[in-house]
């Protein structure tokens, strides 16, 4: 199945969950944060302004991105946790 995402969207492949600390110990899934960090997926044609023209997405395939703890709609995608956001409810871009 493969998903194509509408207007302004972004299709991301959120980062796994830590399940151990730097120092080794292991954390319980209930003390775990939900990952704020992904992978672009597939981003839609961009937002329709007026007069016609599209506003080209600011990410592209690939691209790592940050996003809001409880931005977008999450997804199920082949078994794997996706998530679909607008384009604004992205934070930033991660270099390197």
């Amino acid at each position: 199945m493969a998903v194509k995402p509408l207007e302004d969207r972004i299709l991301i492949k959120p980062t796994e969950k830590e399940t151990q600390t730097a120092s080794g110990i292991f954390l319980p899934e209930t003390a775990s944060e939900k990952p704020m960090q992904g992978a672009v997926v597939a981003t839609g044609p961009g937002k329709l302004l007026e007069g016609g023209q599209r506003a080209k997405p600011a990410v592209k395939k690939g691209d790592m991105v940050m996003f809001g703890k409880y931005s977008g709609t999450e997804i199920e995608i082949k078994g794997k946790t996706h998530l679909i956001v607008r384009e604004s409810e992205l934070l930033g871009l991660i270099n390197g």
